[in-house]
């Protein structure tokens, strides 16, 4: 198992789904993994520290837990088959342990709220991990010539987003919200 940290949290703009960017804890490996918005929001409130007037549903599940005696001791992502993340939830109660499965996004919104750590089994990281190092990118490179212009198919393929890009107001991106 490899020890993963929330790297952010982001909106495609392409379909606005939401992915949840894990990145390895003493590496440049990333593991981006697609979720819901409402899971998105739940990590995003925690992570940003905002006040909720009302539990949501992870802070509903951690307080259950706590309730019950059951003490959370990490998460780990453990599987992807078909497209999809698998997650376990290991936690202690009564002195036993129990792995209690779990979509990953509700596994990472009940870990940011009980601080324990995210794991991801290496065979994961093997199938779906992006490396963003150097060295990397220069092997990609090699024996191949930068791309300068666009082939005529590629065009055509973009040619509904042309609109849309030539709409941007370049000013925004670089203002940011808090």
């Amino acid at each position: 198992m490899i020890e993963m940290v929330i790297e952010s949290i982001r909106v495609s703009l392409m379909n606005y789904q939401r992915v949840v960017i894990l990145k390895e804890k003493d590496s440049d490996r990333y593991l981006p993994i697609w979720i819901g918005p409402a899971e998105a929001d739940a990590i995003a409130v925690r992570l940003q520290d905002v006040a909720v007037s009302r539990p949501l549903t992870h802070d509903l599940l951690r307080s259950i837990i706590d309730a019950l005696g059951g003490t959370i001791q990490y998460i780990v992502v453990n599987d992807l088959a078909n497209d999809t993340f698998y997650a376990r939830i290991i936690m202690e109660v009564d002195g036993r342990t129990m792995e209690i499965d779990s979509r990953p996004s509700d596994a990472i919104a009940l870990a940011v709220r009980v601080q324990v750590p995210i794991f991801a089994e290496e065979t994961v990281l093997d199938k779906a991990g992006v490396r963003l190092d150097q060295e990397d990118a220069e092997e990609k490179m090699k024996g191949t010539e930068p791309q300068t212009e666009a082939k005529p198919e590629e065009l055509e393929k973009l040619s509904p987003f042309r609109d849309v890009v030539e709409s941007l107001d370049m000013d925004d991106f670089d203002k940011r919200t808090s």
